[in-house]
């Protein structure tokens, strides 16, 4: 650890909530330091109960944090958020998971949480009920979408005798997860990544369009990511009913000649392209300048092919990263493999839809990752957030060579 680990320099801000798990905090708290991190405890009151501060005061060598009004006239909350590099909650009850994903502050610790943007490790640790609560899973996935990681729960030994799911995970597991939060927090620097999310219209008349049930979830997921970890990113995003996440610069489009126009500006001085928008491959010929009318019956559409914006990037990328998406129904690593060729890809996400509980609008994903180097992730089950770090790790190394 010491000098070699992302943690040296760095500033941990430990959260320690009242569950008999605190006490493996002082051995998380010993970890820290020994990385080279200066740690600052916060700890709530219930968790002065089972390890008094003078412990974990002893082992950082700063004064620990209980009490929002302990200085006066100050915004205590708000300094701890901005110096801290990293943030990890361990243990994190059901309580604070709750407050966390409900945005409520109602002491120190909930304040600075509801502050902090950087990175974010909750180490779950509770019995196994309280686990597998459906109020606790809906908080752990709301906050997994939001990027938080979630380190455990694990199987073992619980208070009062029990056994079962919700031990808080190894001190080592947990510092493990903070070095990762850091070190990816600012492996694109300095990069530039252009993000496209969501579908593209494709007018018939005035009032009726050529779309898909894209919602721009996972190009969402894709910019924010790359965002946190560092990257000048554009996103450029076409209609949807998803509001895009603040930080990347945003520009919309509505349709595919719109979003090839967009694209092929912001790509010009980009390291990365990621092309997560659902875009229309054909559009009617011509547009009725007045609303169609019933009466006149159903009307005769002609289709046209919109432009190939992949293939058009691939013909000029030179060292470019270039990243493509596929929706398939069927035979999705055949067809994921094809396109990867054809459009000269790096990497390509080849994604199942027409099926509950993957694909548009979905909070989870049925997808492989393709690689031009043979370098794939099989097909599995990923949560968007989940999908979206794999394919910024993915670039990050990339980038790197």
């Amino acid at each position: 650890m010491g000098s070699s680990s992302p943690l040296a320099g760095r500033r941990v801000l430990l959260g320690v909530t009242g569950g008999i798990a605190a006490y493996k905090a002082c051995s998380l708290t010993r970890l820290l330091t020994q990385a080279g991190a200066a740690v600052q405890v916060v700890m709530t009151r219930s968790a002065t109960r089972f390890v008094g501060p003078d412990t974990f005061a002893a082992l950082s060598g700063l004064p620990v944090r209980v009490d929002l009004w302990e200085e006066p006239g100050t915004a205590l909350h708000v300094r701890l958020a901005r110096e801290a590099d990293v943030v990890v909650v361990a243990p994190a009850t059901a309580n604070i998971i709750a407050k966390v994903a409900s945005g409520i502050a109602d002491d120190l610790l909930s304040s600075t949480l509801l502050e902090v943007r950087c990175p974010l490790v909750l180490a779950p640790a509770m019995h196994t009920g309280m686990w597998e609560n459906p109020a606790t899973r809906a908080n752990i996935a709301a906050l997994r979408d939001r990027g938080v990681r979630v380190v455990g729960p694990v199987e073992g030994s619980l208070a009062a005798g029990d056994e079962g799911m919700g031990r808080l995970a190894e001190p080592e597991d947990i510092s493990a997860a903070a070095e990762d939060a850091v070190a990816r927090g600012h492996d694109l620097a300095g990069r530039r990544v252009v993000v496209t999310a969501g579908p593209t219209w494709e007018p018939i008349d005035p009032v009726r369009f050529l779309g898909n049930r894209s919602t721009g979830r996972m190009g969402f997921a894709v910019a924010k990511e790359a965002f946190d970890r560092g990257a000048d990113v554009t996103l450029v995003v076409g209609p949807g009913t998803v509001e895009p996440p603040e930080g990347p610069r945003l520009v919309r489009a509505t349709t595919a000649e719109e979003m090839r126009d967009a694209v092929l500006e912001a790509a010009r001085d980009a390291d990365a392209i990621v092309m997560a928008a659902a875009v229309a491959d054909f559009r009617p010929a011509e547009r009725a300048p007045s609303k169609l009318k019933r009466k006149d019956g159903p009307p005769e559409l002609r289709l046209i092919p919109t432009p190939d914006i992949l293939r058009e990037l691939s013909a000029s990328k030179g060292g470019q990263l270039l990243v493509g998406f596929a929706a398939e129904t069927e035979e999705l690593e055949g067809a994921g493999r094809a396109k990867l060729r054809a459009k000269g890809l790096d990497l390509l996400v080849v994604n199942e839809v027409g099926r509950e509980g993957t694909g548009f609008g979905s909070e989870t994903n049925h997808a492989a990752i393709l690689s031009r180097t043979g370098e794939d992730e099989p097909l599995r089950e990923w949560r968007k957030t989940e999908l979206a770090t794999a394919v910024c790790d993915r670039l990050a190394e990339l980038l790197s060579r």
